[in-house]
């Protein structure tokens, strides 16, 4: 129902409109509420006007007192209503009247600006969803076999942790995450990775993101200038620009990143990042001698290595490389890992290997950021490692993907014999290298609108593509739909 009530001001005879309707669910006197603020907010209603009283209102909508009076209420609450003894109730007068200089008449509607944000917020692109959130498809980037997970075994230890939770468990927790999955980590690290490493060093983390992001906050400050691999993984590149860091492309080639060029370009930067197991986008690995080069110009700039091991679980042609940390002798490196890649992307568990003079400066920084990270899934994964389902996954999960891996470099070796594949003996994805007029940005659109997501090569590049082509991930793509999907991007390189 909806009534105008026409109340004679005493200063300036305005009517007001109130709304009410009995088939909405929001109760009357939320409709009364809004009614009136909406009306104030827009200028409708101005400062020192007289509101009907709550009898009248009542009497005048058909509706009991009770609802009337609940929105003057929380109306004069507020600040919106004041009220004047003896006199009745009005619109508030200390709010603002409507700027004198507002015309009245229409007016053009000035061209949209951005407002003043801070400038490492502006200097970031535009934000796309992920393509994962529109659902699965052939050749995303970063997302593992999901159907092959033990969710039955992961929903048990969640609902086992949920049974049993205690009341120590609803408090704040230690800014570096649950000790007893510190201390799984650890001995995992150590025996697979070759980290070395003890609990009290492993900070954990939402994810790889979030531990670049706490390292910058960390060791940079503005200015800085920080090594990349070029090509490189294009969101560390976001982290390092919003820290308004100097970022420094550094070529890759056959044997990682070329520390010589670095040298060359900025000899003393102040940290790098690397991912020597498994390089993004093009998939190589660090040789020896380019790692004792990175160790020994770290050593004598006095730098960082920030080290990305985000999928080395992973290989096919040979045992998984040893970790660049687990050679440095004078506490240079910085080790990342997560478990996003190898488990299941939404989980958003990391963890960052810190030397051991800066644990104390990592956690008053996370502390700052976030207090700490939640433990229920944390202790779920703790459980999920010490019973063996872990290892268990990721031997299975290592024969999928090689035969994926297998059928993959099949079918561009038939397809599309004039490209070049690279980096295909690690990890979930691989690269191929195209020679092709039209931007790889451009194919990757069109094939998005196929349901084939194409990761460019070109916007792996920091500065001018040198190369261009796609990474291509057969984490989540069945070796039947491998052929097919390959025909498709054959068809639109074609086309």
């Amino acid at each position: 129902m909806t009534t105008l009530i026409s109340q004679k001001n005493q200063l300036s005879g305005v009517a007001t409109l109130i709304s009410v309707d009995r088939r909405m669910q929001k109760p009357i006197y939320l409709q009364i509420y809004e009614s009136f603020r909406s009306r104030i907010v827009r200028r409708e209603l101005r400062p020192g006007q007289l509101v009907p009283s709550t009898r009248q209102l009542a009497r005048e909508l058909r509706v009991s007192r009770f609802p009337v009076l609940n929105a003057y209420a929380q109306l004069l609450a507020e600040g919106y209503f004041e009220s004047r003894t003896g006199a009745g109730t009005f619109i508030a007068s200390s709010l603002p009247e409507e700027p004198a200089t507002k015309s009245r008449k229409a007016v053009a509607k000035p061209a949209p600006r951005l407002r003043a944000i801070a400038t490492r917020a502006a200097i970031l692109p535009r934000y796309q969803n992920p393509s994962g959130t529109n659902g699965l498809g052939p050749f995303q980037v970063g997302h593992p076999e999901l159907e092959a997970f033990p969710l039955k075994t992961w929903s048990k230890l969640v609902a086992r942790h949920s049974r049993n939770m205690r009341l120590g468990d609803l408090l704040y927790a230690d800014a570096m995450g649950l000790k007893s999955l510190r201390e799984v980590i650890a001995v995992y690290l150590r025996t697979s990775r070759a980290v070395r490493c003890e609990a009290e060093q492993i900070m954990i983390v939402g994810g790889s993101q979030q531990a670049l992001d706490i390292t910058a906050r960390v060791l940079f400050d503005a200015g800085t200038s920080v090594w990349v691999e070029e090509p490189g993984y294009w969101l560390a590149h976001h982290v390092l620009k919003s820290a308004e860091c100097e970022v420094v492309p550094v070529p890759v080639d056959s044997e990682g990143l070329d520390v010589a060029a670095g040298i060359n370009l900025s000899p003393q930067a102040r940290a790098v990042f690397v991912a020597p197991s498994h390089q993004y986008p093009l998939g190589v690995t660090m040789s020896a001698t380019r790692r004792f080069q990175l160790l020994e110009w770290a050593e004598r700039a006095g730098s960082w290595i920030i080290e990305d091991d985000y999928d080395s679980e992973y290989r096919y042609e040979s045992a998984p490389i040893s970790s660049l940390q687990g050679l440095d002798t004078n506490s240079r490196v910085i080790y990342i890992g997560t478990f996003s890649k190898v488990l299941f992307p939404s989980l958003r568990l990391g963890y960052v290997v810190i030397p051991p003079d800066l644990v104390d400066r990592f956690a008053v920084v996370r502390q700052a950021a976030d207090l700490c990270p939640p433990p229920i899934n944390q202790a779920v994964l703790t459980e999920f490692i010490r019973e063996g389902h872990f290892a268990r996954h990721i031997r299975k999960m290592r024969q999928v993907y090689a035969e994926r891996r297998r059928v993959l470099v099949r079918e561009i070796e038939r397809e599309i014999p004039a490209c070049t594949i690279v980096g295909g003996e690690a990890g979930m994805h691989l690269t191929i290298l195209i020679d092709c007029e039209v931007s790889d940005t451009e194919i990757a659109a069109k094939a998005a609108e196929r349901k084939l997501w194409l990761s460019a090569l070109s916007l792996s590049y920091v500065g001018d593509a040198a190369r261009r082509g796609f990474v291509l991930g057969f984490g989540n793509a069945r070796a039947s739909e491998i052929p097919r999907a390959v025909r498709l991007l054959k068809k639109l390189l074609k086309a």
